[in-house]
């Protein structure tokens, strides 16, 4: 399997595997099948399109539950780990990166 990892000079590489750094980017609107940059004044948007991705996943998650036992139907099952877990580290390095005001990369 694939790996992307994720590169900056503020902080260690970020190694994720390939259908999970594939959906960072997408969220992010990066291009994952090519390397690339987000530069600091990139990071903010990146973060929030993050973290808005987070709380639509676990609002579709609630409420396809609640679908579920209004029907009468067995809970449906979701990924042990979700994207709020997924895209910690991530955003953690954008942070950290938007603070030094250095790029991160991935793919080169």
């Amino acid at each position: 399997m694939t790996l992307f990892r994720f590169k900056s000079r503020e902080t260690g590489d970020l190694i994720m595997l390939e259908p999970h750094g594939k959906r960072i980017l997408e969220i992010i609107g990066k291009n994952p099948s090519a390397a690339g940059v987000i530069l600091p004044q990139q990071m903010p948007a990146a973060e929030q399109a993050l973290r808005d991705a987070v709380m639509k996943e676990e609002a579709d998650q609630q409420r396809m539950r609640e679908e579920a036992r209004a029907k009468g139907d067995p809970c449906p099952e979701f990924e042990a780990v979700g994207l709020r877990l997924r895209s910690a580290p991530f955003i953690d390095m954008l942070q950290r990166c938007e603070k030094a005001g250095v790029e991160l990369v991935w793919g080169v």
